[in-house]
């Protein structure tokens, strides 16, 4: 086994930072030891909103915003090893996910895109890196993702309770941990993705802090059924989706039907949107005693108000209760991918993703040895 420092590196769908995470690794413990989250430029992201809904462009932008966000990440790894006094021989490997730009895994060629140049990364660290996670289980016929429950199996199952991990990203999935039967897990639609585009056209903010603007708001309930009423929600796990298909084009079809509603009308009834349609799924799986939730989600008031009062009987808590930082799970998941690949080990769960079987992931990006040796 390649025991030893890893670092994770994960910047999501919600594209409200990268976050990155150094744990210590080996078969019988996950301990993480140190975080940071580093900042997305604004070009940078506004080059990322403005290619994931399927609008043309050329191959030199995209192999540009590649290097770009290569470059990124390899200064927020920089800045964590300088936070921590680290050198590149103290570091086993980097697991890094990439930014999603495109998701697409039905059709006649199944295919996904995560961008960010993971030479870029090695380069600039002289650390190994791992990445390219998602398209070993597509091309064994999986969705790609997500890929995470695998992680929440490891560190979070329970012997006897009903668990069901819920992530709320900039899209929400879910990781079911039902003793005696094989884990599942899958995205449940719109997390933070479409509060976030909304509020950031209407108000110029990144985000809807606390939840205030919402909470002003009232949901509107025709709307909020003519948006489930979409067949994605009704689609069969397993399934997948990002902001190829949930973004603000999406939204904006949505509300044409609808004029003269309310911003803050609008922002309560997308909080309700992401709310009910990871209710219906956790009550349509069997429901649970525990649901766990992480993620950048897990710090919105409403959204943790809400899923308490729809599933009755449940207890609705952040990781942190069981030790684990919400804000840090997903980049440290991709830690442990990283630590799994380079161990030979299996990294997808194909009762998760649909996969022919289970196989080992990723693509490995070797240091320069005259690296490890100054």
């Amino acid at each position: 086994m390649i025991s030893g420092r890893y670092i994770g590196v994960m910047s999501g769908t919600s594209l409200d930072g990268v976050d990155v995470v150094l744990a210590a690794i080996d078969e019988n413990m996950v301990a993480q030891q140190a975080s940071l989250s580093w900042p997305i430029p604004l070009a940078i992201k506004e080059e990322i909103l403005s290619i994931c809904q399927g609008q043309q462009l050329t191959l030199s932008r995209l192999g540009r915003l590649d290097t770009r966000l290569g470059r990124l990440f390899g200064e927020a790894v920089a800045a964590l090893m300088d936070q921590q006094k680290l050198k590149a021989q103290d570091i086993v490997a980097i697991g890094c996910h990439g930014q999603t730009v495109w998701h697409e895994p039905g059709g006649e060629a199944p295919h996904t895109l995560q961008i960010g140049d993971n030479n870029q990364i090695a380069a600039m660290t002289g650390v190994t890196v791992v990445g390219d996670f998602r398209r070993r289980d597509m091309a064994l016929g999986g969705q790609g993702a997500p890929l995470v429950p695998a992680f929440h199996q490891a560190l979070l199952a329970h012997p006897v309770e009903r668990r069901i991990v819920l992530n709320i990203g900039g899209i929400a999935n879910l990781s079911l941990l039902i003793p005696g039967q094989p884990v599942r897990g899958y995205d449940t639609g719109p997390g933070n993705m479409l509060m976030d585009a909304w509020i950031w056209r209407q108000c110029g903010k990144p985000y809807d802090k606390d939840a205030r603007w919402a909470t002003e708001g009232k949901v509107v309930l025709p709307l909020l059924q003519s948006m489930l009423s979409d067949p994605w929600f009704a689609a069969p796990a397993p399934k997948s989706t990002g902001r190829e298909y949930f973004n603000y084009g999406w939204l904006e079809r949505q509300l044409v039907h609808f004029p003269g509603i309310s911003a803050k009308d609008v922002q309560a009834t997308l909080a309700e949107l992401t709310a009910v349609s990871i209710a219906e799924q956790v009550m349509l799986s069997g429901g649970c005693e525990r649901l766990l939730v992480c993620g950048g989600g897990s710090r919105n008031p409403l959204l943790m108000a809400r899923l308490a009062a729809l599933l009755p009987g449940t207890e609705v808590a952040t990781t942190e209760a069981a030790g684990i930082s919400g804000d840090d799970m997903e980049a440290l998941a991709f830690a442990w991918l990283a630590w799994r690949t380079l161990a030979g080990l299996p990294g997808n769960l194909p009762s998760v993703t649909g996969a022919r079987e289970a196989t080992v992931l990723g693509a490995i990006f070797p240091a320069n040895p005259r690296h490890n040796q100054s």
